[in-house]
């Protein structure tokens, strides 16, 4: 297989650079940590390490060095395709190497062969109540299907440490490969007639995830390659790509790591925010009829913030300019449906809203992120039950958070345990650095 290949051809360089960067800086300082940091959720503290995808300032998202417009140009393009094949961010992910086709095709060709999922999982999620959410549904589909862990039998058998990455690889892509299958089927047992459309060989992941959705056009799958693509890692310092690490440190399986993901992803300060955009972008068209003029959209923000109420998806503690995923989604919906009237709001929204929160002092940086658009994407398409979006999002992050996970196995990183202290001995150190 091309990534066991490849990986093991990378792994003794990279083994040993970490290791000399350990034992010849170990005690060089990255970062100090204050008192508002400790209680502040750890934002900013410089703790974590990932090689996989840094969120630039400026730039907005890069994985793997590159940014969103990279990626969409350099990515390769299935003949008669329009947005990069999934597999090929995947290789990129794991590998840091921009794929051939061939290669990208090689990685959906893999997931093809492993897309099968046990029918005990279908079993376990129609056992659950209709109101079940679907993302308790994700979850527990994941969790069902940790017994066919390779790593947990591998480890049980005995292997060295070394070997640890191989089978963590091996989940992975069997994981990855089930997951489209897996929301598709949450979705239908959820919203539809109960079935599950049976994948088509001849297709690829996306083309396979639209065609079990029910939604086979061609826009639909052009904007699942994207959507996948965009939302797929984050660094390794928010909520699901650290839940991720945190439980797999423990030498837990991927199963187990990801369900853990998908449970942090399902919060409403995570993976929320673009249903609460889009509800947002709602309740501004039913309130008028029709898409508000700029004069009315700007007086109806002025009211919004003088009520005490938020703009979703509007105002970022990292981003200098309006992320790159944002302007992915918005290019993307101009060229296919341009006037569709809440996807149009959504830009007008754009085109007004951060000026209104610079000159009411609301935001520093008031630029919008993703989550302002992608719900208004998907609401085009037919899918207006809110609760499902966040399961497309988390079919993406394990993308990610699997990269992630198979290099920090292959590295040997350790469980992480970091070091808490009291709130008296927090005042005894303030007080002892004024004395």
């Amino acid at each position: 297989m091309i990534l066991k290949e490849k990986l093991a051809s990378q792994l003794p360089e990279w083994r040993e650079r970490v290791k000399k960067l350990i034992k010849e800086s170990g005690e060089v300082k990255v970062g100090e940590v204050t008192v508002s940091q400790v209680y502040g959720g750890m934002r900013d503290v410089r703790g974590l390490v990932t090689d996989i995808s840094y969120v630039d300032p400026n730039e907005g998202i890069r994985l793997r060095g590159y940014t969103i417009p990279e990626l969409l140009e350099k990515l390769p393009v299935a003949p008669g395709a329009k947005i990069p094949l999934v597999g090929g961010l995947y290789y990129l992910l794991l590998i840091g190497e921009i794929p051939s086709l061939e290669e990208a095709m090689e990685i959906e060709n893999e997931w093809k062969a492993r897309w099968g999922i046990p029918p005990y999982v279908f079993d376990v999620l129609k056992s659950m109540p209709p109101d079940t959410h679907p993302m308790t549904l994700l979850s527990m589909g994941i969790l069902a299907m940790q017994r066919e862990s390779i790593f947990t039998r591998r480890y049980l058998q005995g292997m060295r440490k070394d070997d640890y990455w191989e089978p963590m690889l091996e989940d992975s892509l069997n994981l990855t490969a089930r997951l489209p299958a897996l929301a598709a089927f949450i979705y239908n047992l959820k919203y539809k007639a109960g079935s599950l459309l049976s994948p088509d060989p001849k297709l690829e992941g996306a083309a396979n995830f639209a065609h079990m959705m029910g939604i086979p056009q061609d826009e639909f799958i052009e904007l699942t390659r994207l959507y996948l693509i965009i939302h797929s890692d984050h660094e390794s310092g928010n909520a699901s790509a650290h839940a991720t690490h945190l439980v797999a440190s423990t030498l837990s399986d991927i199963y187990y790591a990801t369900s853990a993901a998908i449970d942090a992803l399902a919060g409403p300060l995570h993976g929320l925010a673009n249903q609460e955009s889009l509800a947002w972008l709602l309740k501004v068209y039913n309130k008028f009829g029709h898409v508000p003029t700029k004069e009315e959209l700007a007086q109806f923000a002025v009211d919004t913030l003088n009520a005490g109420q938020v703009i979703p998806g509007y105002g970022h503690a990292v981003l200098r300019k309006t992320d790159p995923r944002f302007t992915a989604l918005m290019e993307f919906g101009k060229q296919w449906f341009p006037d569709d009237d809440i996807f149009g709001l959504a830009t007008r929204v754009y085109d007004v809203i951060p000026d209104v929160l610079r000159q009411q002092g609301k935001a520093k940086d008031p630029w919008p992120n993703v989550d302002a658009i992608s719900g208004s994407i998907l609401y085009h398409f037919g899918i207006k039950e809110f609760d499902f979006y966040t399961v497309m999002f988390g079919i993406s992050r394990a993308l990610g958070v699997s990269a992630n996970t198979v290099w920090a196995r292959a590295l040997g990183q350790p469980i992480e345990r970091p070091k808490s202290l009291t709130t008296t001995m927090l005042e005894q150190i303030v007080e002892k650095q004024a004395a």
